[in-house]
This record gives structure tokens, C-alpha cells and sequence, in this order.
């Protein structure tokens, strides 16, 4: 028994590298609408380790939905990369992670079956397969079968309720299959994003496979991390909200990982200079300017939450349609912050 469990550690540290136990790997969690190309390169480039698509339609894969594939577009720079696909038919989603390895080659696939969205979960997809294990498995099993040997991962929750949560069991099932890691959101699906992660059954999950475990839910600081990699032995952590604030949260919890110490938050003026830029790639993208700002809209009222003045940001960030106007915002916010510093008082 013991010599199967090593055995299989170590094909996992080889198809895996990145969770081959000598470091702590910081993964940017997929999210509709969010981690799109543009946002997985700005988090890579400060400090995530390892970037996840946005969930993909196993059934716009496998029908060849031209949209679809859009969402399976990266660069090379974004290495290690999985795709994340969800859907309740095991042989189409075993065809569709054929397709995706043919035309994009990422480094893993990953499973979703934690997804707590309505229009997702009435397709028998995400989250709902914790309520149908038989189905789970063969999904997760015909998956493995269809692109080993590139390593399958999955995504799941803690359970579908409070009254069934059944995660330490999912991941046994999953571990069985010859899912290579399992990331663990630790609320339920009837929690959407409300309450608190229970991180005492992420803990228990660590505790049942031998699989690496990415703990997910409520990190927003270093301290936070630290807290719960101690905690639970989780063998990684998985960020989402938090970056979609401060993508810089990266490097502040490698950081004080390695040294103790927090880090100072950015300059004001050096967060503005990340939002422009992310602005620009995305009008660079889109080919139009006036799409491209108004769709990025809700991320920048994200953004706004990392601002003093962050209401009035949001008031000014639900109009904006052009380039200019961010700047102006920017110049206006940054001169107002500089007058308020000027007339605290120094001790």
C-alpha cells in the first residue's frame, strides 16, 4: 500500500512539477468573465505560479462552437496553464479535453465540478455532479482515460449543502479515478459566495488522499495563507477574489511566505499603472475602444475596491467608454489623494 501511494506521488511531482512538495505554488482561480488572457498574464507577472482559463463548455468544444474556443486563447508566457472544462456527459467531455489538447497543447486539464451558477448547474454541470457521484467519477475517469497521460485536475466545493457535504468522500472517488490534484473551494454550492469557507473540512480532504490538495476561499492576505497552509497542509493556495482587488496579492504572500514580513500595498500611482495597462491591452485586443472600456466596466470597479474614494470610483467607473476618460479619473483621483496627504499633520 505504502509503495502505491509513493508510487503515485511521484508520477504526479513528474506530470505536476510545480506540486512536486518542494514549494508552496500560488494558483490564480478561474473566473467567468475575469481571468481572461490579459488578467492571467498581469497576475503571472506578479507571482502567480500557475493559471487556470475560464471554465469552458465541454459541449462548445464538442460541437465546435467557434466563441467557445476563443475562451482557450493564451500565450507561452503563461506556462504552466490548464484549461478548465465542466459538463455532465462523460464521453463528450472526454472527446472535448481531446480537442483542446490537439489544438492548444496546455500543460493540464482541469475538471469543474464546483461551479455554483444556475444556468450551469441545470445542465447537470459543476456543482451539481456532488450530488451524483456515479456520474462524477465517470466523467472524471473517461477524461483521465482520454488524455493521459497530461494530467487531469479538478476543481470541487465542500459539498451541495450543509446537510451534504461530502467532499473527503469526492476526493476519493476522484484520487481513484487518476485525478492527479484536487482544489477544494470550501463552501457549499448552496453558499454561492456567501458565508465563510470552512476550511476544517478543506483540512479533512488534505487528511483523505494522498493527492495534493489546493486549498481556495477567503485568502485576501498573506496572513491568511500562512494561516491556513499551517492549519490544514494544503499543498498550494488558490486565489480569486482577492486578485481581482489587488492583483499584487501574489507577491505580497510569496513575500511573507519566505520572509515573515508583509509587504508594503503599491503606490497609489503604480495601481493606476496597472489598470491602464490592463486597459490598454484590452482595447489592443478588442480593436475597439469603446466595447472594450465599456466591458471592462465591472472590473474596474473591482479594481476600485484597492482606492481610497472607492464609491465615488465605481460612480465614474459605470460610465466610462474611453481611454481618456480613465486617464482623467486616474489624474483626478491621484491629485486628490496628494491633497489629502498634504494637510495630514506629521507627527
Amino acid at each position: 500500500m505504502l509503495a502505491s501511494i509513493a508510487n503515485r506521488q511521484s508520477q504526479i511531482a513528474n506530470a505536476l512539477p510545480w506540486l512536486d512538495g518542494s514549494a508552496f505554488p500560488l494558483y490564480l482561480a478561474p473566473m467567468a468573465g475575469v481571468s481572461d488572457k490579459i488578467f492571467r498574464q498581469l497576475c503571472k507577472e506578479r507571482g502567480a505560479d500557475v493559471l487556470v482559463t475560464e471554465f469552458v463548455s465541454a459541449e462548445g468544444v464538442f460541437r465546435r462552437n467557434e466563441r467557445t474556443r476563443e475562451y482557450l486563447d493564451f500565450d507561452q508566457c503563461e506556462r504552466p496553464l490548464g484549461v478548465q472544462l465542466f459538463g455532465g456527459d462523460a464521453a463528450h467531455m472526454a472527446e472535448a479535453a481531446r480537442h483542446v489538447v490537439d489544438w492548444v497543447a496546455p500543460d493540464f486539464i482541469d475538471l469543474n465540478f464546483g461551479c455554483p451558477v444556475n444556468k450551469v448547474v441545470a445542465k447537470n454541470g459543476g456543482s451539481a455532479l456532488l450530488k451524483d457521484c456515479p456520474t462524477l467519477a465517470a466523467v472524471a475517469e473517461a477524461v483521465v482515460r482520454a488524455v493521459a497521460p497530461l494530467p487531469v485536475t479538478a476543481k470541487i466545493r465542500i459539498g451541495w449543502d450543509s446537510d451534504s457535504i461530502n467532499a473527503p468522500r469526492v476526493a476519493r472517488i476522484l484520487e481513484e479515478t487518476g485525478i492527479a490534484a484536487i482544489a477544494v473551494h470550501g463552501r457549499t454550492r448552496a453558499q454561492g459566495y456567501s458565508g465563510e469557507a470552512d476550511w476544517n473540512v478543506i483540512g479533512d480532504v488534505v487528511a483523505a488522499v494522498s493527492l495534493p490538495v489546493i486549498g481556495n476561499g477567503d485568502l485576501t492576505t498573506p496572513r491568511d495563507v500562512a494561516r491556513r497552509r499551517e492549519q490544514t497542509g494544503i499543498a498550494g493556495a488558490m486565489i480569486g477574489r482577492a486578485a481581482m482587488n489587488s492583483p499584487w496579492i501574489f507577491e505580497q504572500v510569496k513575500h511573507y511566505l519566505a520572509t515573515g514580513e508583509e509587504l508594503p500595498p503599491p503606490q497609489d500611482e503604480s495601481r493606476w499603472n496597472l489598470i491602464r495597462r490592463h486597459c490598454r491591452l484590452a482595447v489592443e485586443e478588442w480593436g475597439c475602444e469603446d466595447k472594450a472600456m465599456r466591458s471592462l466596466r465591472a472590473r474596474l470597479m473591482a479594481y476600485s475596491k484597492a482606492f481610497r474614494d472607492s464609491k465615488q470610483l465605481r460612480e465614474r467607473f459605470q460610465h466610462i467608454s474611453s481611454l481618456a476618460e480613465l486617464d482623467d479619473i486616474a489624474i483626478t483621483h491621484l491629485a486628490s489623494c496628494a491633497d489629502v496627504e498634504a494637510v495630514v499633520p506629521t507627527a
